[in-house]
């Protein structure tokens, strides 16, 4: 599986019951448990003061992670994503036999 770093900014649409917006988000916090259950979610954090996400997320390819990852997520319709995919780099210090 590859890898993906996800900005994902959610923006509820202007006279949306907040109940519906309560149920949708309880939804969205299932199907996140079940995607980081499934290897898709890795990490996500949120930036402090901030209604965006960050996550590493992994996926066949970019339109799988999409199509049947974030595709989804019970907010993807409310949300706008940048999607960069990610390689190893020689320096990272959490892979085995970093050089030096």
């Amino acid at each position: 599986m590859r890898e993906f770093l996800v900005e994902l900014t959610t923006t509820v649409p202007e006279g949306t019951d907040p109940a519906e917006v309560d149920r949708v988000r309880a939804a969205e916090a299932v199907r996140a448990r079940e995607l980081a259950a499934g290897g898709h979610l890795m990490r996500l954090w949120r930036p402090v003061g901030e209604l965006r996400s960050i996550g590493v997320w992994r996926a066949d390819d970019e339109a799988e992670l999409q199509q049947k990852v974030l595709g989804t997520l019970p907010l993807w319709p409310w949300m706008t994503a940048a999607i960069t995919e990610l390689q190893s780099h020689p320096n990272d210090p959490g892979s085995a036999g970093t050089p030096v």
